[in-house]
């Protein structure tokens, strides 16, 4: 069921409920309503206080998650969307302008995984679950001295 509120203008827009945007962008309600706390989505509400969401909310929330799927942090995000005018929601020129600065973030991001998966049944990259065969990679721990995580797959 799709909501038509007739806005000041007398124009006729559609609006979709709470749920039926989580619904289509396949996220849970809360989700929603947490990215709308962040500043992220944005819905008008109803004599009775309900959320309603404009349809290109939906392009939105695509926005959000794939960028999440790059890597980017919900502040990055943030800020990224930030940069439209206006709030608007992101438009094709709009994605290929962010999406070209976050290229070199994904080439690492393959970069890493592909060590990952060709190092995976040699070293945990020294975290470190075998003190016995990273003594030869990693003799007396100085790898700790780069900080936590899988140093050696991290490139140190």
């Amino acid at each position: 069921m799709i909501v038509v509120c007739v806005t000041m203008a007398h124009t006729k827009m559609e609006l979709m409920t709470i749920g039926q945007l989580a619904q289509r962008a396949g996220v849970s309600t809360s989700t929603l309503r947490f990215y709308e706390s962040r500043g992220l989505v944005h819905a008008t509400r109803t004599s009775g206080n309900q959320r309603r969401y404009r349809r290109g909310e939906l392009r939105r929330v695509a926005f959000i998650r794939t960028a999440q799927n790059v890597g980017l942090s919900l502040n990055e995000i943030t800020e990224a969307l930030a940069t439209l005018p206006d709030g608007r929601i992101p438009n094709k020129a709009d994605w290929t302008k962010l999406s070209s600065q976050w290229h070199e973030r994904l080439s690492a991001r393959i970069r890493e995984l592909e060590q990952l998966r060709d190092e995976l049944t040699n070293c945990i990259g020294c975290g470190c679950m075998s003190l016995s065969s990273c003594a030869l990679n990693n003799t007396d721990d100085v790898l700790s001295r780069n900080g936590p995580g899988p140093r050696i797959l991290l490139g140190d």
